[in-house]
């Protein structure tokens, strides 16, 4: 292509951007197996064939934080098949490396390193399901930028503070600015941009002469108050935002009238759950800059399993069968099979021509069975398409949708709640917990933990399988508790009562209850390590529905490989001799000391009978930035003023200056061409938003 486009010239950046490969998802599934892997085959083919400069991936490389031996061997392998060769890289770094990479002992940019022959440089954050785990803060991309195949930037590792330093990058006349952010909890970011402890960074000469390219991996859509990252967090200096973390597929950038940048969302390169927004076609993007203009242009992914879904409501088919016609689950079954053939004989149609589409495709078709109809036996009915597609157990999925009985006033009536679905797809381990005890009484409310933390302590069991979470929180909040009550000085089981009560609440969405989280976290990792558990052992993957386009995360207890039977490991005699006064680090065969304890006795009884140990949290420092927050969910556009010249920032470095969020810019002369049609010049003249 580079010989064919002549505007393909020396100071034109072709990136090749990609977001949640989910390497490694249903690895053990005999017919979606190798899916992911076909996949980054092509992706990586595709980068090399079209000779770009980099590749920029947004996230979620991995589907899990401990990949298998498989699937790193797979990835290492097709890393070093395609990424290393004898081809020159054309463009230089000007930025501080050592900033840019501070994840490894190598804190430079792989193809300058003499020992490699790096041809295409890859540059990725990390996404929500490979983020960093263990008392080191390492994830699945750290093994690959140690073994020099994977740049590994925008790893924050302060929970008070943020800077994001870019990448600077020029070839020829075109300067590139590289941001970018791995994933942090959204709550907690959510919090950090409003309590302004967000900053970016930016040069201090020739600012408007930047190309600023920022890479993002959050929940975009909103799912609660502080559930998502709202666009208008993000600085307005921005040129293009590359999102991660969302499946749907939205690749075509959209133009923000408020902030006046372009969003590009990828999404996911394989279908992870059986939702509308994975029924979108899958693409990747190769992206085009030369001086202050870009172009996208999208690339069908031609490997990629096709995925169908169709919704059926059992209640508009009156003319067909009513819950009173006889034999009506019959019918209804009858009716359901005609549907799934339908879709198959389309996906069949749709295959032909392209001998790298997977023969068997995905079919989901959702039945809402509500106003008298009976379900039928799915079991039975899937035995039917078994040779046919890649989902047999789970094609069909029964919704039911039930009216409020009691309405009393019909002018007030609220019709969009009415209806709600009883079955729920991909609520997330804190929501169930956070559900729950928002609903409980309150003679069940938790008295010392707090939901977050519990609800993160449970994530952490369920998710990575550490076994240790839920124990070692109720460990640390115990032991916290009983030195700020010796502190306060409180003697009758009344006034602990209340004294606790307080505590809890004083802690409640703050940054001491974050790292009193993550200092919990922390322990129960640290205990994982000091027993020899890997970071990366071997595990099943069951088949369970990943990050929809909703932006919720279903999460499932992955199947353990190790034949561990249901007592575990320690259920009998593994106890270490220490007196039940002795506050002691949680343990897997100690279920009947500590936990016992924090279940079974009151706080007042835990506070006379046991210990006290001084804190293991880590002081840290106090920041605040200048960042001005507009915290409205609307697209309101706006006519920006001329922004004055950066003051500078003593605590920033010599090449650059801070930027806060939400400061005003001048205006931009950025143009985006988004028409396929013109492949000769992408980028034609500048056109003003």
């Amino acid at each position: 292509m580079s010989s064919e486009n002549t505007s393909d010239d020396e100071d034109t950046f072709k990136i090749l951007i990609a977001t949640d490969i989910h390497l490694g998802y249903l690895e053990k599934d005999a017919i979606r197996g190798n899916d992911t892997y076909t996949t980054l085959d092509e992706i990586l083919q595709c980068a090399k064939q079209n000779e770009v400069d980099f590749i920029l991936l947004g996230g979620d490389l991995f589907h899990d934080n401990k990949p298998s031996r498989q699937c790193l061997h797979k990835c290492l392998t097709m890393l070093r098949k395609y990424c290393m060769g004898d081809s020159p890289v054309r463009f230089e770094i000007l930025s501080d490396q050592k900033v840019n990479f501070n994840t490894t002992q190598f804190p430079w940019v792989n193809y300058q390193d003499e020992n490699l022959n790096i041809s295409i440089p890859v540059f990725s954050i990390h996404g929500n399901h490979d983020d960093p785990t263990g008392a080191e803060g390492l994830c699945a991309l750290d093994l690959l930028s140690a073994s020099g195949l994977v740049n590994h930037f925008g790893h924050s590792h302060s929970v008070e503070k943020i800077e994001i330093s870019p990448i600077l990058i020029q070839k020829g006349i075109t300067k590139l600015a590289l941001y970018g952010l791995g994933s942090i909890p959204d709550e907690r970011l959510y919090r950090m941009f409003v309590n302004k402890q967000v900053s970016m960074l930016r040069p201090k000469e020739d600012q408007d002469g930047w190309f600023n390219l920022f890479t993002i991996h959050q929940n975009r859509s909103k799912h609660g108050p502080t559930n998502y990252i709202p666009e208008q967090f993000l600085d307005d200096f921005l040129d293009l935002v590359v999102w991660g973390h969302e499946h749907e597929c939205l690749i075509k950038p959209t133009l923000n009238e408020q902030q006046l940048f372009y969003v590009s969302q990828p999404g996911s390169s394989v279908a992870t759950s059986l939702s509308p927004g994975e029924a979108t076609k899958k693409k990747i993007g190769l992206l085009r800059v030369k001086g202050r203009k870009m172009k996208l242009q999208e690339i069908p992914l031609k490997t990629v399993r096709q995925f169908f879904i169709e919704d059926v409501v059992l209640a508009d088919h009156q003319d067909c069968f009513t819950p009173d016609t006889p034999h009506v689950t019959k019918k209804v079954e009858d009716y359901c099979f005609a549907k799934v053939t339908e879709m198959l004989d389309e996906a069949e149609r749709e295959r032909l021509g392209c001998r790298l589409t997977p023969e068997k495709p995905l079919i989901r078709l959702r039945v809402d069975y509500s106003g008298g109809f009976e379900a039928f036996n799915t079991s039975r009915f899937s035995q039917k398409f078994v040779d046919r597609v890649a989902n047999p157990k789970d094609i069909i999925h029964f919704i039911r949708r039930r009216e409020q009985k009691e309405i009393k006033d019909e002018s007030s009536i609220d019709y969009g709640k009415l209806f709600k679905p009883t079955a729920v797809e991909g609520l997330r381990v804190e929501d169930l917990v956070k559900q729950y005890f928002e609903a409980a009484e309150q003679k069940v409310q938790l008295s010392l933990l707090t939901e977050q933390g519990m609800g993160k302590a449970i994530q952490e069991f369920v998710d990575k399988d550490e076994k240790e979470a839920i124990e070692e929180l109720i460990t640390y909040q115990l032991q916290k508790t009983q030195l700020h009550l010796q502190s306060r000085g409180v003697t009758t089981e009344q006034d602990i009562d209340a004294e606790v009560r307080l505590f809890k609440d004083s802690k409640k969405n703050t940054a001491e209850e974050e790292k009193d989280i993550q200092e919990a976290m922390n322990r129960a990792k640290a205990h994982r390590l000091e027993r020899g558990d890997g970071d990366f052992a071997d595990q099943d993957v069951s088949d369970v529905n990943m990050d929809s386009d909703e932006g919720s995360v279903p999460v499932a207890a992955p199947t353990r490989g190790r034949g561990r039977g249901s007592r575990g490991r320690g259920g009998r005699g593994r106890g270490r001799g220490a007196t039940a006064s002795e506050p002691k680090p949680a343990g897997r065969g100690r279920s009947q000391k500590s936990s016992t304890t924090s279940q079974s006795r009151s706080i007042f009884q835990a506070f006379q009978a046991s210990s006290q140990k001084p804190s293991r949290t880590r002081a840290t420092k106090s920041y605040t930035d200048e960042v001005i927050i507009d915290d409205s969910d609307e697209d309101i556009p706006v006519t920006k003023a001329a922004r004055p010249p950066p003051k500078p920032s003593s605590s920033s470095s010599s090449s650059f200056s801070k930027y806060g969020s939400q400061s005003q810019s001048q205006s931009r002369g950025i143009a985006f061409e988004d028409s396929d049609d013109d492949e000769d010049d992408p980028f034609k003249a500048p056109t003003r938003r």
